[in-house]
């Protein structure tokens, strides 16, 4: 329990004194007073310190020098005697000064004089209680107050003596100093006076009082500082009186004891009327007119330049109220012509705002006029149409009129949707039993007529995407809801139920002789929902194995006005013509007719799978079936084949007639030379063959090649040469190629065994299991160790293999032949791992240099 004994009881025997229980009950003698705990020792608590310690500290701080005692000396005994108390106070005085000339101060270096030791609080308590002692203590403030005035009068006459004129408070300041600020103004040439070219500045230095507490400023005249200047020639210094206040005391406000000490001071009722009375209120002006700022205390010496120039002014009284009555007049005359220029620009607006809200007016008029005028010429037609007496040429004339005489009002108010009102009825009983198929001219007539009437001059849409507020691409102006009321049932029906799609002309026709009189979105509304899905089902429902009619009569017609939207229709004709061509013969030459018309319909690459797919196989039988014959030649094979020459691609048919023509043509015509033939029929039979070729053959370089082939051979026959066969250095050339590509198979062979066993001892896989691991695999593991990406390239494709890019270098994957084919440049060669590895690192390594 030690560590809890400096811990204070709560209990209730520690506010007591001599308590004690008796039967339950507590009984005490007396109460014990609490000690309350002072701010300081809440703060501070435990660490709150002695004011030994304190006195002694700040001691030490203030470089106090306790002085020891001698104990070695007797004790000595003060005779008791008779004392004056002046001589006394003398005597303290004298101990005073001896005291401040023996310690420095702090601003002793810089010309002040040293500064006063402070005594402690018990010393000032205790110094000569008795009234004795404060005799005493009276003298020496006496003494020093007249120490202070003989300073003052001092350097008051020190001032007078070089003819300089102080202010009266210029021996206050001089107690503090010893003189030297006057004494380098003197030096700097300062004769006396305020400074400045023009002595204009102040000649007192600047004092501040302080303001009584919760004053404010400028409160009751209340003067800070004086004015500082000099006074005006003539003219009196008014002498303030000072009052001597008494020093109070200074207290150890750093003592803990004495922070919250309040010391109060007692006044007369006497003293107190006159502290009241003697309040000045004194405001500070800072002058910045001039090139220095002037700290001035009121605003009389605000002008102190200017007084002797006033002072030679004659009645200034008088001339500063003429000028103020002149000020006061000239203010009033420059309202007055504010006042004057604002009513004048008023005028102006108010003006031309009369001007502008009369065309207003004659506007407003004209257009009521108009509008009288239009409804009078409505009312009218609407009693001649109510008595049965206009017909619709008539009507339509009342309009055009109507529209001529007033053809913005016309627009601007719309009159196309009153004459719609009137119009309709008899256009829908006009069109109510028509057939557009059959006469598709009816009523051409009448509707052109209405068409400028209610659709006028509109601007047309060409944007891309319409607007969709309406069943038909737009809004619907007076024209287009016409069109719909009462000739689409019409259109409609007839398409519906009488038009036969592999009959196209009575529609197009139709369509032809309306077409600049429907609006775009009532033709592309017929086109789309009422056209094509007619000609999609003819399209699924047709089979060229048993049409007699070709589908590109009844189909291609449309092309101009469909175009695009016939795209979905290729596709089933494609597959259906492929099927029908699988059973066909070259013979047949309605196969060329049925197909050729769609060779600028299809694309290109559809046109080429097409042929490649269904007519070349055929054609290239046929080749083969042809036999050469020089004596005897028959030319069925062979026309054919040239028949389709304008329909299929030349490069194609520049192969299939390397393949299957040429080396059996070559081969009868070097035999034929071979037996010293009639070199006359040779050329005859040359230039023959060479005329059945067309011009886009010829002048194919392949075909060209072969044919002079051919005339190589028989110059050689006519210069007695040994002809040399066909083919027998393509032979030779073919052995070679063979034994070369055996030889690679054969070291391919070799690299695939020595991957395996990489791929072996690399990923654990042992010879019985590395068939399953494929050729990419490989390679992909051995980039992963050699830290080099390998991913494929999209849309690359070589000889059918996907192209990879392994790091830098572009390989293909032949898993087929179990090789790897890496592109160097134009050309693609057979790579093993290292090598590839060696070319990503070289590739790699100049892309950075």
């Amino acid at each position: 329990m030690d560590e809890y004994q400096h811990m204070e009881r709560f209990s209730m025997e520690n506010d007591y004194t001599d308590g004690q229980w008796v039967g339950g009950e507590y009984f005490y003698r007396k109460r014990k007073e609490k000690h309350n705990q002072t701010k300081e020792e809440a703060l501070y608590g435990v660490f709150e310190e002695s004011d030994s310690d304190e006195d002694s500290s700040k001691r030490r701080r203030r470089g106090y020098v306790m002085k020891k005692s001698d104990l070695t000396k007797p004790v000595a005994f003060v005779s008791t005697g008779i004392v004056q108390p002046t001589e006394e106070a003398e005597k303290v005085a004298a101990e005073e000064e001896e005291a401040e000339a023996e310690r420095p101060g702090l601003g002793s270096g810089l010309g002040f004089k040293a500064a006063k030791a402070r005594k402690d609080e018990e010393e000032d308590q205790d110094l000569l209680p008795t009234a004795f002692g404060r005799q005493i203590l009276e003298a020496a403030e006496r003494r020093q107050k007249e120490k202070e005035k003989a300073k003052i009068s001092a350097s008051t006459s020190k001032a007078s003596e070089h003819g300089i004129s102080v202010g009266p408070e210029v021996g206050t300041f001089e107690k503090h100093t010893k003189g030297i600020g006057l004494k380098l103004l003197e030096k700097m040439g300062y004769k006396g006076g305020g400074l400045g070219k023009n002595q204009q500045g102040i000649a007192a230095p600047i004092e501040a009082k302080l303001r009584p507490t919760k004053m404010g400023m400028g409160f009751n005249d209340f003067r800070e500082t004086s004015t500082g200047l000099p006074p005006a020639p003539g003219g009196e210094v008014p002498q303030e009186k000072v009052k001597e206040v008494k020093e109070k005391p200074k207290d150890k406000l750093w003592h803990v004891r004495n922070r919250n000490k309040k010391k109060k001071d007692y006044v007369t009722a006497s003293e107190l009327l006159s502290q009241k009375q003697g309040v000045e209120t004194v405001q500070t002006v800072l002058d910045m007119r001039g090139p220095q700022v002037r700290v001035l205390t009121n605003l009389e010496s605000l002008n102190a330049e200017n007084v002797a120039k006033e002072e030679n002014t004659p009645m200034p009284e008088l001339q500063h109220n003429i000028r103020l009555i002149v000020d006061l007049a000239e203010a009033e005359i420059q309202v007055c012509d504010r006042k004057l220029a604002h009513e004048r620009d008023s005028i102006v607006i108010l003006e031309k705002e009369t001007e502008r809200l009369q065309r207003e007016v004659a506007t407003q008029k004209q257009q009521i006029d108009v509008i009288e005028t239009i409804m009078g010429s409505i009312q009218k037609l609407q009693e001649k149409i109510a008595a049965g007496g206009m017909s619709l040429e008539s009507m339509a004339g009342s309009f055009a009129t109507l529209q001529a005489l007033h053809r913005e009002d016309y627009k601007l108010y719309n009159v196309g949707i009153i004459a719609l009102s009137y119009v309709m009825p008899s256009l829908v009983s006009l069109f109510r039993a028509w057939e557009p198929l059959q006469h598709p001219r009816h009523g051409i007539e009448i509707m052109s007529a209405w068409q400028g009437l209610l659709q006028g001059d509109e601007p047309k849409d060409y944007s891309i995407f319409p607007d969709t507020d309406s069943a038909y691409g737009g809004t619907s102006s007076p024209y287009t809801q016409l069109v719909m009321e009462a000739v689409m049932p019409a259109v409609r029906t007839a398409t519906t139920n009488f038009w036969e799609p592999r009959d196209p002309e009575p529609m197009l026709r139709f369509l032809e002789a309306w077409e600049k009189l429907l609006p775009s979105g009532i033709l592309q509304n017929i086109l789309e929902q009422l056209v094509m899905p007619k000609l999609t089902v003819a399209v699924d429902m047709w089979d060229p194995r048993q049409e007699t009619v070709p589908i590109h009569a009844w189909l291609h017609p449309w092309l101009p006005l469909l175009g695009s939207r016939m795209e979905g229709l290729y596709l089933p004709i494609r597959y259906k013509l492929t099927t029908a061509l699988q059973a066909w013969h070259p013979s047949d030459t309605s196969a060329y007719s049925l197909l050729s018309p769609w060779q600028a319909v299809f694309d290109a690459g559809s046109w080429e799978q097409l042929l490649v797919r269904s007519i070349m196989p055929k054609l290239m039988y046929a080749l083969q079936e042809l036999v050469v014959n020089p004596a005897h030649q028959q030319l069925e094979e062979f026309n054919w084949v040239m028949a389709w020459a304008t329909a299929l691609p030349v490069h194609h048919m520049a192969g299939m007639l390397e393949a299957g023509f040429f080396p059996k043509w070559q081969q009868v015509l070097y035999h034929w030379l071979c037996s010293n033939p009639n070199f006359d029929e040779v050329t005859q039979w040359y230039l023959g063959w060479k005329s059945l070729f067309p011009a886009e053959l010829l002048a194919n370089e392949r075909i060209r090649r072969q044919l002079n082939v051919a005339l190589d051979m028989m110059n050689q026959a006519v210069e007695g040469a040994p002809v040399v066969q066909p083919g027998a250095r393509e032979n030779v050339s073919y052995l070679r190629v063979t034994e070369q590509r055996q030889f690679e198979s054969q070291q391919q062979a070799a690299f695939t065994k020595q991957q395996q066993q990489h791929a072996a001892s690399t990923y654990g896989v042992d010879n019985f299991g590395a068939e399953n691991i494929s050729l990419k695999e490989i390679v992909e593991g051995f980039a992963q160790d050699n830290d080099v990406q390998f991913v494929p390239k999209l849309g690359r494709v070589h000889e059918g293999l996907q192209v990879y890019a392994f790091g830098a270098v572009s390989v293909c994957v032949d898993s087929a032949k179990q090789k790897l084919v890496a592109q160097t440049g134009d050309t693609w060669v057979s790579v093993s791992l290292e090598q590839l590895l060696e070319m990503h690192r070289s590739r790699s390594g100049s892309r950075w240099k």
